[in-house]
């Protein structure tokens, strides 16, 4: 198994990264050669030692990246380097302006603006599904009547967490409604170029409930065997999505299994949550992200067993977070002496395994083992 800190020695190529977290883009350019050039929001210990020079975004959690000040701040990590390309992760999906101002600066690795609009469209990812014939939850911008049965999402956003119950909260410009479809949450993730979409695996995953974000994302472990029949029909659904949208380099895709059905929930443009679970050594996913944009051919991972990530958050508050003797299968390490809230992240946990049930006990039974370094010392 790889580590998600021990990767490949670093090449002489520098590649700059921007998201909210980029400690697994980071990881994942060690594993594919590249220098990083990180900026995110936390700057944490892992981050720091994988990147070649690491810097904060601009901007906050709360208030989203502020654009007025990325582009500088993009320039001055970057410094008198030529960076290859930029690669963006998370926070980027809902901000297709923002992406279309760096791509006049830098050679944007991944989706185009363009691409991005259209797929986080709730209404044209809608008709797209309705003309592939995808099945897709009903949307409606207006509040339903039944909000026992809808979710409201904000438009743009990927993840869970900004995802409510249709009866807490009111409708407005940025947001919309999807009717809830009770199952079982199948996520693809996907390299998309000028052919189509290649598949890369699949993967469970699961929440971590609080009241005010009962969606959450808790983890997701790599499923190690897909019914063909299946996987089949979903790899013409994403192909058909791919040249309606334009979709370039990596990619995920969330279904809900209900009785034996799926149903497209949305798609993320970009390189997501379970990129550590299933990138690698041998055949890293970010030069196929990078290949995949250029035109390339490239190669995917294949995979003879499961993986598994949880990220593991602060039940209560803690003053002055202590020294830990960190296991090596943790990333995202807090460093000591941080002040956390309840429901923040203090880190993440990976597990490997013969079958699903049998890894995500495992990485289930790590998180619970690290809580006692914290939870016993405050």
């Amino acid at each position: 198994m790889h580590s998600p800190l021990l990767a490949r020695s670093p090449g002489n190529r520098p590649l700059l990264i921007a998201a909210i977290s980029g400690r697994a883009l980071a990881a994942a350019a060690r594993r594919a050669g590249y220098h990083p050039l990180v900026a995110d929001f936390f700057c944490d210990e892992d981050t720091q030692a994988l990147a070649e020079r690491a810097v904060k975004l601009p901007g906050s959690l709360r208030s989203g990246i502020d654009g007025t000040q990325l582009i500088e701040r993009l320039k001055t990590l970057a410094g008198d380097e030529q960076p290859c390309a930029i690669v963006y992760g998370s926070g980027f999906e809902g901000r297709p302006a923002l992406i279309e101002e760096i791509g006049r600066h830098f050679p944007l690795a991944g989706n185009g603006p363009e691409a991005v609009r259209r797929i986080k469209d709730p209404q044209k990812l809608a008709a797209d599904c309705a003309s592939l014939g995808i099945p897709h939850p009903a949307l409606s911008l207006d509040a339903p009547r039944d909000t026992a049965n809808w979710v409201i999402k904000k438009i743009g956003a990927a993840g869970g967490s900004h995802v409510r119950r249709a009866g807490d909260t009111v409708a407005g410009p940025d947001v919309y409604f999807q009717r809830f479809v009770p199952g079982r949450s199948v996520s693809v993730l996907f390299v998309a170029d000028k052919r189509g979409a290649r598949i890369v695996g699949f993967s469970r995953q699961w929440v971590s409930p609080t009241p005010a974000a009962p969606h959450r994302y808790g983890g997701a472990v790599r499923l190690l065997h897909v019914d063909q029949k299946q996987e089949r029909r979903i790899g013409a659904w994403l192909t058909g999505l791919t040249a309606l949208a334009g979709l370039r380099g990596i990619c995920s895709a969330d279904f809900i299994c209900s009785r034996g059905d799926l149903h497209l929930v949305e798609v993320n443009p970009r390189p997501g949550a379970t990129l550590d679970i299933f990138d690698s050594d041998e055949t890293p996913l970010l030069e196929a992200h990078l290949k995949a944009t250029r035109g390339e051919n490239y190669r995917l991972p294949r995979f003879v067993d499961c993986m598994a990530s949880t990220i593991v958050y602060a039940s209560k508050p803690i003053g002055s977070f202590p020294a830990i003797a960190w296991p090596d299968w943790v990333a995202d390490r807090q460093p000591p002496g941080t002040s956390l809230l309840s429901g923040e992240p203090i880190c993440t946990a990976f597990a490997r395994g013969p079958d699903v049930t049998a890894t995500r006990r495992a990485v289930g039974n790590m998180a619970r083992a690290l809580r006692h370094n914290w939870e016993d010392a405050t």
